[in-house]
Protein backbone atom coordinates (compact mmCIF):
# COMPACT_ATOMS: atom_id res chain seq x y z
CA UNK A 1 0.00 0.00 0.00
CA UNK A 2 3.16 2.74 0.42
CA UNK A 3 3.73 1.84 -3.48
CA UNK A 4 0.02 3.32 -3.72
CA UNK A 5 0.44 6.26 -1.69
CA UNK A 6 3.90 6.96 -3.66
CA UNK A 7 2.28 7.11 -6.70
CA UNK A 8 -0.23 9.44 -5.63
CA UNK A 9 2.47 12.15 -3.94
CA UNK A 10 4.37 11.62 -7.35
CA UNK A 11 0.96 12.40 -9.47
CA UNK A 12 0.44 15.53 -7.14
CA UNK A 13 4.35 16.75 -7.83
CA UNK A 14 3.49 16.37 -11.55
CA UNK A 15 0.59 18.75 -11.55
CA UNK A 16 2.32 21.32 -9.14
CA UNK A 17 5.37 21.31 -12.18
CA UNK A 18 2.85 21.83 -14.64
CA UNK A 19 1.02 24.50 -12.62
CA UNK A 20 5.27 26.42 -12.35
CA UNK A 21 5.78 25.21 -15.42
CA UNK A 22 3.20 26.89 -17.40
CA UNK A 23 3.04 30.29 -15.49
CA UNK A 24 4.24 32.49 -17.78
CA UNK A 25 1.58 31.35 -20.61
CA UNK A 26 -1.52 33.12 -19.24
CA UNK A 27 -0.74 36.68 -18.94
CA UNK A 28 -3.71 37.57 -21.08
CA UNK A 29 -7.03 36.68 -21.03
CA UNK A 30 -6.22 35.28 -24.66
CA UNK A 31 -3.47 33.00 -23.43
CA UNK A 32 -5.65 32.38 -19.87
CA UNK A 33 -9.11 31.28 -22.23
CA UNK A 34 -7.69 30.18 -25.38
CA UNK A 35 -3.52 29.03 -24.91
CA UNK A 36 -2.57 32.22 -27.19
CA UNK A 37 -2.74 32.93 -30.96
CA UNK A 38 -1.53 30.11 -32.19
CA UNK A 39 -3.62 27.40 -30.72
CA UNK A 40 -3.66 23.67 -29.77
CA UNK A 41 -2.66 20.70 -32.23
CA UNK A 42 -4.89 18.41 -32.73
CA UNK A 43 -3.47 15.71 -30.31
CA UNK A 44 -3.42 18.09 -27.44
CA UNK A 45 -6.81 19.79 -28.38
CA UNK A 46 -8.53 15.92 -28.88
CA UNK A 47 -7.27 15.09 -25.36
CA UNK A 48 -8.35 18.47 -23.62
CA UNK A 49 -11.71 17.29 -24.94
CA UNK A 50 -12.12 13.68 -23.94
CA UNK A 51 -10.72 13.80 -20.64
CA UNK A 52 -13.30 16.84 -20.13
CA UNK A 53 -16.00 14.61 -21.37
CA UNK A 54 -14.94 11.57 -18.97
CA UNK A 55 -14.43 11.99 -15.07
CA UNK A 56 -15.15 10.42 -11.87
CA UNK A 57 -18.58 10.68 -12.55
CA UNK A 58 -18.37 7.92 -15.57
CA UNK A 59 -15.93 5.70 -13.71
CA UNK A 60 -17.79 5.40 -10.01
CA UNK A 61 -21.84 7.04 -10.69
CA UNK A 62 -22.37 6.20 -14.27
CA UNK A 63 -20.04 2.98 -14.79
CA UNK A 64 -21.38 1.62 -11.21
CA UNK A 65 -24.71 2.23 -11.80
CA UNK A 66 -26.19 2.05 -15.25
CA UNK A 67 -23.15 -0.94 -15.24
CA UNK A 68 -24.79 -3.04 -12.74
CA UNK A 69 -28.18 -2.16 -13.69
CA UNK A 70 -27.84 -3.11 -17.67
CA UNK A 71 -25.13 -5.19 -17.70
CA UNK A 72 -23.81 -6.01 -21.08
CA UNK A 73 -26.45 -3.45 -22.92
CA UNK A 74 -24.94 -0.89 -20.89
CA UNK A 75 -21.43 -0.54 -23.12
CA UNK A 76 -23.69 0.65 -26.16
CA UNK A 77 -23.38 4.03 -23.71
CA UNK A 78 -19.67 4.05 -24.33
CA UNK A 79 -20.13 3.26 -27.64
CA UNK A 80 -22.91 6.04 -27.90
CA UNK A 81 -20.35 8.48 -26.53
CA UNK A 82 -17.63 7.60 -28.87
CA UNK A 83 -19.83 8.20 -32.62
CA UNK A 84 -22.37 10.85 -31.23
CA UNK A 85 -20.74 12.53 -28.56
CA UNK A 86 -17.44 12.50 -30.29
CA UNK A 87 -17.19 11.71 -33.97
CA UNK A 88 -20.08 13.28 -35.19
CA UNK A 89 -19.62 16.46 -32.69
CA UNK A 90 -16.48 16.64 -34.03
CA UNK A 91 -17.12 16.73 -37.89
CA UNK A 92 -20.55 18.93 -37.44
CA UNK A 93 -19.06 21.40 -34.97
CA UNK A 94 -15.48 21.65 -34.83
CA UNK A 95 -14.40 23.33 -38.19
CA UNK A 96 -17.67 25.82 -37.68
CA UNK A 97 -17.54 26.75 -34.17
CA UNK A 98 -13.41 27.80 -35.14
CA UNK A 99 -14.78 29.39 -38.00
CA UNK A 100 -17.63 31.71 -36.64
CA UNK A 101 -15.70 32.49 -33.47
CA UNK A 102 -13.44 33.49 -34.79
CA UNK A 103 -15.11 35.85 -37.14
CA UNK A 104 -17.36 37.12 -34.19
CA UNK A 105 -14.67 37.56 -31.93
CA UNK A 106 -16.43 35.38 -29.14
CA UNK A 107 -14.34 33.66 -26.62
CA UNK A 108 -17.09 32.31 -24.75
CA UNK A 109 -20.94 30.42 -25.04
CA UNK A 110 -22.62 33.55 -23.41
CA UNK A 111 -20.29 36.06 -25.79
CA UNK A 112 -21.22 33.85 -28.88
CA UNK A 113 -25.14 34.48 -28.24
CA UNK A 114 -24.42 38.11 -27.68
CA UNK A 115 -22.62 38.66 -31.10
CA UNK A 116 -24.44 36.01 -32.98
CA UNK A 117 -28.20 37.01 -31.70
CA UNK A 118 -26.86 40.81 -30.92
CA UNK A 119 -28.39 41.00 -27.40
CA UNK A 120 -26.81 41.66 -24.24
CA UNK A 121 -29.61 40.25 -22.34
CA UNK A 122 -28.67 36.89 -23.75
CA UNK A 123 -25.26 36.58 -22.89
CA UNK A 124 -25.80 37.89 -19.69
CA UNK A 125 -28.41 35.58 -18.65
CA UNK A 126 -26.77 31.69 -20.68
CA UNK A 127 -23.58 32.99 -18.32
CA UNK A 128 -25.71 32.96 -15.27
CA UNK A 129 -27.19 29.84 -16.19
CA UNK A 130 -23.96 28.30 -16.89
CA UNK A 131 -22.65 29.63 -13.62
CA UNK A 132 -25.18 27.90 -11.51
CA UNK A 133 -25.50 24.53 -13.50
CA UNK A 134 -21.87 23.75 -13.89
CA UNK A 135 -21.83 23.35 -10.28
CA UNK A 136 -23.54 20.66 -9.48
CA UNK A 137 -22.13 18.77 -12.39
CA UNK A 138 -18.43 19.85 -10.28
CA UNK A 139 -20.00 18.51 -7.22
CA UNK A 140 -20.54 15.31 -8.78
CA UNK A 141 -17.08 14.58 -9.17
CA UNK A 142 -15.53 15.41 -5.92
CA UNK A 143 -18.05 13.03 -4.56
CA UNK A 144 -17.44 10.23 -7.06
CA UNK A 145 -13.44 10.53 -5.73
CA UNK A 146 -14.63 10.99 -2.16
CA UNK A 147 -16.15 7.78 -2.80
CA UNK A 148 -13.60 5.61 -4.35
CA UNK A 149 -10.67 7.24 -1.71
CA UNK A 150 -13.00 6.36 1.38
CA UNK A 151 -13.38 2.53 0.72
CA UNK A 152 -10.14 1.96 -0.97
CA UNK A 153 -7.42 3.94 1.10
CA UNK A 154 -9.69 4.80 3.99
CA UNK A 155 -9.27 8.71 3.88
CA UNK A 156 -11.85 10.79 4.54
CA UNK A 157 -13.77 12.41 1.51
CA UNK A 158 -13.58 15.82 2.64
CA UNK A 159 -9.72 15.18 2.78
CA UNK A 160 -9.29 13.79 -0.83
CA UNK A 161 -11.99 16.30 -1.85
CA UNK A 162 -9.46 19.51 -0.79
CA UNK A 163 -6.43 17.88 -1.85
CA UNK A 164 -8.11 17.84 -5.36
CA UNK A 165 -9.47 21.36 -4.75
CA UNK A 166 -6.17 22.99 -4.13
CA UNK A 167 -3.96 20.74 -6.62
CA UNK A 168 -6.77 21.91 -9.49
CA UNK A 169 -7.08 25.52 -8.52
CA UNK A 170 -3.33 25.53 -8.38
CA UNK A 171 -2.41 24.59 -12.05
CA UNK A 172 -5.43 26.42 -13.40
CA UNK A 173 -4.46 29.50 -11.76
CA UNK A 174 -1.21 29.95 -13.25
CA UNK A 175 -1.32 28.26 -16.27
CA UNK A 176 -5.04 28.78 -17.69
CA UNK A 177 -6.08 26.55 -20.19
CA UNK A 178 -2.67 25.86 -21.54
CA UNK A 179 -1.69 24.32 -18.51
CA UNK A 180 -5.03 22.43 -18.29
CA UNK A 181 -4.29 21.22 -21.78
CA UNK A 182 -0.94 19.96 -21.03
CA UNK A 183 -2.38 17.83 -17.45
CA UNK A 184 -5.44 16.68 -19.84
CA UNK A 185 -2.68 14.95 -22.21
CA UNK A 186 -0.66 13.54 -19.82
CA UNK A 187 -3.75 12.66 -18.05
CA UNK A 188 -5.41 11.00 -20.77
CA UNK A 189 -2.51 8.84 -21.62
CA UNK A 190 -3.07 8.13 -17.67
CA UNK A 191 -6.74 7.21 -18.58
CA UNK A 192 -5.83 4.96 -21.31
CA UNK A 193 -3.39 3.03 -19.68
CA UNK A 194 -5.39 2.82 -16.27
CA UNK A 195 -9.01 1.90 -17.70
CA UNK A 196 -6.97 -1.04 -20.27
CA UNK A 197 -5.49 -2.42 -16.81
CA UNK A 198 -8.21 -1.95 -14.90
CA UNK A 199 -10.45 -4.12 -16.91
CA UNK A 200 -7.86 -6.30 -17.28
CA UNK A 201 -7.61 -6.89 -13.02
CA UNK A 202 -11.21 -7.40 -12.65
CA UNK A 203 -11.52 -10.11 -15.60
CA UNK A 204 -8.79 -11.72 -14.11
CA UNK A 205 -9.59 -11.56 -10.61
CA UNK A 206 -9.26 -14.91 -8.66
CA UNK A 207 -12.52 -15.16 -6.99
CA UNK A 208 -13.93 -14.43 -10.30
CA UNK A 209 -14.96 -17.55 -12.56
CA UNK A 210 -14.53 -14.93 -16.16
CA UNK A 211 -17.50 -16.48 -18.29
CA UNK A 212 -19.13 -14.09 -20.53
CA UNK A 213 -22.00 -16.52 -21.01
CA UNK A 214 -22.28 -16.81 -17.39
CA UNK A 215 -22.59 -12.87 -16.79
CA UNK A 216 -25.13 -12.83 -19.40
CA UNK A 217 -27.21 -15.40 -17.81
CA UNK A 218 -26.98 -14.36 -14.06
CA UNK A 219 -27.69 -10.56 -14.81
CA UNK A 220 -30.47 -11.25 -16.81
CA UNK A 221 -28.48 -8.97 -19.59
CA UNK A 222 -27.27 -9.53 -23.02
CA UNK A 223 -25.57 -7.21 -25.25
CA UNK A 224 -28.64 -5.96 -27.00
CA UNK A 225 -31.27 -6.50 -24.19
CA UNK A 226 -31.80 -5.44 -20.58
CA UNK A 227 -34.00 -7.12 -17.84
CA UNK A 228 -37.61 -6.66 -18.51
CA UNK A 229 -38.05 -7.20 -14.18
CA UNK A 230 -36.55 -4.05 -13.45
CA UNK A 231 -39.63 -1.96 -12.94
CA UNK A 232 -40.00 2.04 -13.44
CA UNK A 233 -38.55 4.57 -15.49
CA UNK A 234 -34.94 3.03 -16.04
CA UNK A 235 -36.57 -0.33 -16.75
CA UNK A 236 -36.56 -0.42 -19.87
CA UNK A 237 -35.34 0.49 -23.65
CA UNK A 238 -36.73 4.30 -23.61
CA UNK A 239 -34.38 4.54 -20.46
CA UNK A 240 -30.94 3.34 -21.92
CA UNK A 241 -31.90 5.36 -24.93
CA UNK A 242 -32.23 8.45 -23.15
CA UNK A 243 -29.14 8.06 -20.97
CA UNK A 244 -27.01 7.12 -24.29
CA UNK A 245 -28.56 10.80 -25.78
CA UNK A 246 -27.55 12.55 -22.89
CA UNK A 247 -24.18 11.66 -21.88
CA UNK A 248 -23.40 11.71 -25.84
CA UNK A 249 -25.70 14.56 -27.50
CA UNK A 250 -25.46 16.72 -24.59
CA UNK A 251 -21.77 17.21 -24.97
CA UNK A 252 -22.94 19.24 -28.49
CA UNK A 253 -24.14 22.23 -26.38
CA UNK A 254 -22.38 22.19 -23.63
CA UNK A 255 -19.60 25.19 -22.80
CA UNK A 256 -16.70 23.11 -21.31
CA UNK A 257 -16.55 20.80 -24.36
CA UNK A 258 -17.51 23.24 -27.04
CA UNK A 259 -14.86 25.84 -25.97
CA UNK A 260 -12.21 22.69 -27.06
CA UNK A 261 -13.13 24.05 -30.62
CA UNK A 262 -12.47 27.23 -30.15
CA UNK A 263 -8.67 27.02 -29.17
CA UNK A 264 -7.62 24.23 -32.17
CA UNK A 265 -4.85 25.68 -34.10
CA UNK A 266 -6.44 24.82 -37.86
CA UNK A 267 -8.53 22.55 -40.51
CA UNK A 268 -4.79 19.96 -40.27
CA UNK A 269 -5.36 19.57 -36.08
CA UNK A 270 -9.18 19.85 -36.13
CA UNK A 271 -9.05 16.60 -38.79
CA UNK A 272 -6.60 14.97 -35.91
CA UNK A 273 -8.68 15.76 -33.09
CA UNK A 274 -11.53 14.33 -34.75
CA UNK A 275 -9.68 10.78 -35.05
CA UNK A 276 -8.18 10.58 -32.04
CA UNK A 277 -10.97 12.12 -29.57
CA UNK A 278 -13.14 9.37 -30.64
CA UNK A 279 -10.76 6.45 -30.14
CA UNK A 280 -10.18 7.79 -27.31
CA UNK A 281 -13.99 8.21 -26.30
CA UNK A 282 -14.23 4.38 -27.67
CA UNK A 283 -11.53 3.54 -24.98
CA UNK A 284 -12.94 5.31 -22.37
CA UNK A 285 -16.33 4.58 -22.32
CA UNK A 286 -16.10 1.02 -23.26
CA UNK A 287 -14.03 0.15 -20.78
CA UNK A 288 -15.76 2.09 -18.17
CA UNK A 289 -19.04 0.76 -18.36
CA UNK A 290 -17.58 -2.89 -19.52
CA UNK A 291 -16.15 -2.57 -16.16
CA UNK A 292 -19.33 -1.70 -13.78
CA UNK A 293 -21.42 -4.78 -16.08
CA UNK A 294 -18.55 -6.88 -14.33
CA UNK A 295 -20.08 -6.50 -11.04
CA UNK A 296 -22.83 -9.24 -11.78
CA UNK A 297 -19.54 -11.38 -11.38
CA UNK A 298 -18.42 -9.91 -7.98
CA UNK A 299 -20.52 -11.17 -5.47
CA UNK A 300 -19.34 -9.19 -2.86
CA UNK A 301 -20.71 -5.91 -3.92
CA UNK A 302 -24.30 -6.96 -3.67
CA UNK A 303 -26.02 -4.71 -1.66
CA UNK A 304 -23.67 -1.68 -1.86
CA UNK A 305 -25.08 1.94 -3.08
CA UNK A 306 -24.69 2.44 -6.74
CA UNK A 307 -21.77 4.71 -6.01
CA UNK A 308 -19.62 2.10 -4.23
CA UNK A 309 -19.91 -0.60 -6.51
CA UNK A 310 -16.85 0.11 -8.49
CA UNK A 311 -14.81 1.49 -5.67
CA UNK A 312 -15.60 -2.00 -3.96
CA UNK A 313 -14.51 -4.02 -7.41
CA UNK A 314 -11.42 -2.21 -7.10
CA UNK A 315 -10.15 -3.03 -3.40
CA UNK A 316 -11.16 -6.28 -4.34
CA UNK A 317 -9.44 -7.13 -7.29
CA UNK A 318 -6.81 -4.70 -8.14
CA UNK A 319 -3.04 -5.31 -6.60
CA UNK A 320 -1.47 -3.51 -4.07
CA UNK A 321 0.78 -1.26 -6.34
CA UNK A 322 -1.63 -1.18 -9.23
CA UNK A 323 -4.47 0.33 -7.51
CA UNK A 324 -2.17 3.37 -6.74
CA UNK A 325 -2.24 3.54 -10.75
CA UNK A 326 -5.91 3.07 -10.81
CA UNK A 327 -6.86 5.74 -8.32
CA UNK A 328 -4.62 8.07 -10.33
CA UNK A 329 -6.49 7.41 -13.71
CA UNK A 330 -10.05 8.56 -11.92
CA UNK A 331 -8.25 11.47 -10.17
CA UNK A 332 -6.89 12.18 -13.65
CA UNK A 333 -10.42 12.18 -15.07
CA UNK A 334 -11.50 14.00 -12.52
CA UNK A 335 -8.89 17.05 -12.24
CA UNK A 336 -8.94 17.17 -16.04
CA UNK A 337 -12.76 17.73 -15.76
CA UNK A 338 -12.77 19.97 -12.61
CA UNK A 339 -10.40 22.17 -14.66
CA UNK A 340 -12.32 23.18 -17.61
CA UNK A 341 -15.98 23.23 -16.22
CA UNK A 342 -14.13 25.67 -13.57
CA UNK A 343 -12.35 27.71 -16.57
CA UNK A 344 -15.55 27.70 -18.63
CA UNK A 345 -18.08 29.09 -15.71
CA UNK A 346 -15.09 31.56 -14.40
CA UNK A 347 -14.86 32.81 -17.81
CA UNK A 348 -17.92 33.94 -18.45
CA UNK A 349 -18.65 35.70 -15.35
CA UNK A 350 -15.45 37.58 -15.89
CA UNK A 351 -16.01 38.36 -19.89
CA UNK A 352 -19.28 38.56 -20.15
CA UNK A 353 -20.75 40.13 -16.77
CA UNK A 354 -17.95 41.79 -15.04
CA UNK A 355 -16.04 43.05 -18.54
CA UNK A 356 -19.79 43.32 -20.19
CA UNK A 357 -21.64 44.79 -17.68
CA UNK A 358 -19.74 45.83 -14.02
CA UNK A 359 -16.60 47.13 -15.58
CA UNK A 360 -16.78 47.66 -19.16
CA UNK A 361 -13.90 49.56 -19.18
CA UNK A 362 -11.73 47.20 -17.43
CA UNK A 363 -8.09 46.47 -18.73
CA UNK A 364 -7.20 43.00 -19.96
CA UNK A 365 -5.02 42.27 -17.36
CA UNK A 366 -7.55 43.23 -14.88
CA UNK A 367 -10.39 40.94 -16.27
CA UNK A 368 -7.39 38.07 -16.50
CA UNK A 369 -6.64 38.13 -12.96
CA UNK A 370 -10.46 38.61 -12.05
CA UNK A 371 -11.18 35.52 -14.34
CA UNK A 372 -8.32 33.79 -12.19
CA UNK A 373 -10.05 35.03 -9.05
CA UNK A 374 -13.59 33.12 -9.82
CA UNK A 375 -11.64 30.16 -10.74
CA UNK A 376 -10.44 29.57 -7.05
CA UNK A 377 -14.37 30.53 -6.45
CA UNK A 378 -16.07 28.56 -8.56
CA UNK A 379 -13.38 25.74 -6.96
CA UNK A 380 -14.85 26.39 -3.26
CA UNK A 381 -18.12 26.87 -3.97
CA UNK A 382 -17.95 23.38 -5.78
CA UNK A 383 -16.09 21.80 -2.75
CA UNK A 384 -18.51 23.04 -0.34
CA UNK A 385 -21.31 21.35 -2.15
CA UNK A 386 -19.94 18.12 -2.61
CA UNK A 387 -18.98 18.53 0.89
CA UNK A 388 -22.56 19.14 2.37
CA UNK A 389 -23.84 16.39 -0.46
CA UNK A 390 -21.25 13.73 0.97
CA UNK A 391 -22.74 14.75 4.61
CA UNK A 392 -26.81 14.99 4.35
CA UNK A 393 -26.59 12.18 0.35
CA UNK A 394 -28.54 15.18 -1.35
CA UNK A 395 -28.81 12.86 -4.59
CA UNK A 396 -26.50 10.11 -6.31
CA UNK A 397 -23.34 11.16 -8.05
CA UNK A 398 -25.19 10.23 -11.40
CA UNK A 399 -28.05 12.08 -11.03
CA UNK A 400 -26.20 15.55 -9.87
CA UNK A 401 -24.31 15.27 -13.45
CA UNK A 402 -27.44 14.61 -15.56
CA UNK A 403 -29.26 17.75 -13.99
CA UNK A 404 -25.84 19.71 -14.75
CA UNK A 405 -25.86 18.47 -18.12
CA UNK A 406 -29.63 18.54 -18.53
CA UNK A 407 -30.46 21.77 -18.19
CA UNK A 408 -27.06 23.33 -20.02
CA UNK A 409 -28.16 21.29 -23.15
CA UNK A 410 -31.46 22.05 -23.19
CA UNK A 411 -30.79 25.72 -22.65
CA UNK A 412 -28.41 25.87 -25.74
CA UNK A 413 -29.10 23.00 -27.81
CA UNK A 414 -31.22 24.79 -30.68
CA UNK A 415 -29.27 28.16 -29.88
CA UNK A 416 -26.37 26.50 -30.48
CA UNK A 417 -25.92 24.10 -32.64
CA UNK A 418 -28.54 25.54 -34.95
CA UNK A 419 -27.08 28.97 -34.62
CA UNK A 420 -23.77 27.61 -36.15
CA UNK A 421 -25.66 26.22 -39.13
CA UNK A 422 -28.24 28.23 -40.13
CA UNK A 423 -28.30 31.87 -40.24
CA UNK A 424 -32.43 31.52 -39.77
CA UNK A 425 -32.20 30.95 -36.00
CA UNK A 426 -33.82 34.20 -34.62
CA UNK A 427 -33.28 35.94 -30.79
CA UNK A 428 -37.25 35.24 -30.19
CA UNK A 429 -36.36 31.34 -30.78
CA UNK A 430 -33.25 31.45 -28.72
CA UNK A 431 -35.04 32.86 -25.39
CA UNK A 432 -37.96 30.24 -26.31
CA UNK A 433 -34.86 27.66 -26.04
CA UNK A 434 -33.26 28.96 -22.66
CA UNK A 435 -36.92 30.23 -20.90
CA UNK A 436 -38.59 27.17 -21.95
CA UNK A 437 -36.13 24.39 -20.96
CA UNK A 438 -35.93 25.84 -17.57
CA UNK A 439 -39.66 25.82 -16.95
CA UNK A 440 -39.59 22.50 -18.30
CA UNK A 441 -37.23 21.04 -15.90
CA UNK A 442 -38.95 22.53 -12.99
CA UNK A 443 -42.47 20.57 -13.98
CA UNK A 444 -40.95 17.40 -14.96
CA UNK A 445 -38.52 17.21 -12.18
CA UNK A 446 -42.15 17.16 -9.60
CA UNK A 447 -44.12 15.28 -12.53
CA UNK A 448 -41.72 12.38 -12.53
CA UNK A 449 -41.29 12.34 -8.70
CA UNK A 450 -44.87 12.43 -7.59
CA UNK A 451 -45.88 9.99 -10.45
CA UNK A 452 -43.39 7.57 -9.21
CA UNK A 453 -43.99 7.78 -5.51
CA UNK A 454 -47.85 8.88 -5.67
CA UNK A 455 -49.50 12.08 -5.68
CA UNK A 456 -49.80 12.02 -2.04
CA UNK A 457 -46.07 11.48 -1.53
CA UNK A 458 -44.14 14.78 0.56
CA UNK A 459 -42.37 17.61 -1.68
CA UNK A 460 -39.12 16.09 -0.75
CA UNK A 461 -39.42 12.62 -1.66
CA UNK A 462 -40.92 13.77 -5.11
CA UNK A 463 -38.10 16.39 -5.24
CA UNK A 464 -35.38 13.86 -4.90
CA UNK A 465 -37.03 11.20 -6.80
CA UNK A 466 -37.71 13.96 -9.98
CA UNK A 467 -34.16 14.45 -9.85
CA UNK A 468 -33.18 10.57 -10.29
CA UNK A 469 -35.12 10.31 -13.41
CA UNK A 470 -32.76 13.66 -14.64
CA UNK A 471 -31.36 11.25 -17.68
CA UNK A 472 -34.90 11.20 -19.32
CA UNK A 473 -35.67 14.79 -18.26
CA UNK A 474 -33.01 16.04 -20.08
CA UNK A 475 -33.24 14.52 -23.25
CA UNK A 476 -36.80 15.35 -23.42
CA UNK A 477 -35.37 19.58 -23.46
CA UNK A 478 -32.44 18.92 -25.67
CA UNK A 479 -35.33 17.55 -28.03
CA UNK A 480 -37.48 20.16 -26.61
CA UNK A 481 -34.64 23.17 -27.56
CA UNK A 482 -34.03 22.11 -31.33
CA UNK A 483 -37.63 21.56 -31.84
CA UNK A 484 -38.94 25.58 -30.45
CA UNK A 485 -35.42 26.82 -31.81
CA UNK A 486 -36.35 25.54 -35.28
CA UNK A 487 -40.28 26.49 -35.34
CA UNK A 488 -39.80 29.62 -34.34
CA UNK A 489 -36.91 31.18 -36.15
CA UNK A 490 -39.49 29.94 -39.05
CA UNK A 491 -42.09 32.69 -37.73
CA UNK A 492 -39.99 34.95 -36.30
CA UNK A 493 -37.27 37.72 -37.99
CA UNK A 494 -33.62 36.39 -38.07
CA UNK A 495 -30.46 38.99 -37.34
CA UNK A 496 -29.45 41.00 -40.15
CA UNK A 497 -26.10 42.70 -40.01
CA UNK A 498 -22.76 43.03 -41.70
CA UNK A 499 -20.89 41.11 -38.99
CA UNK A 500 -23.13 38.12 -38.78
CA UNK A 501 -23.60 37.96 -42.61
CA UNK A 502 -19.74 37.80 -42.47
CA UNK A 503 -19.73 34.75 -40.21
CA UNK A 504 -21.59 32.67 -42.52
CA UNK A 505 -19.82 33.37 -45.55
CA UNK A 506 -17.99 30.28 -46.79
Amino acid sequence: MAFDYIILVLYALLMVGIAFYTRRRSGSVNDFLLAGKKGLNGWMSAFAYGTTYFSAVIFIGYAGKFGAQYGLASVWIGVGNAIIGSLLAWLVLAKRTKVMTGRLQSKTMPEFFEKRYNSRALKLTSAVIIFLFLIPYSASVYNGLSSLFGIVFNIDGWIIMLALALLTALYLFFGGYFATALSDFIQGIIMLVGVVAMVLCFMNHSNVEWDLTRLVESSELGWFTFSSSNTGLYGNTTSLISLILLTSLGVWALPQTVHKYYAIRDDKAIMQGTVVSTLFALIIGFGAYFTGALSGLFPEVAGVGADNIVPHMMKIAIPTGLIGLIAVLILSASMSTLSSVSLASASVVAVDIYKGKINTDASDKKVNLVMKILCLVFVAISLTLAILNEKFQISAIAYLMGLSWGVLAGCFMGPFVLGLLWKKVSKPAVWSSIIGTLVLTVALVFIFGYDVNGWSCSFGVALKSGIGCSPMIGVICMLYSLMVTAVVSLFTKAPDNETLANAFEK
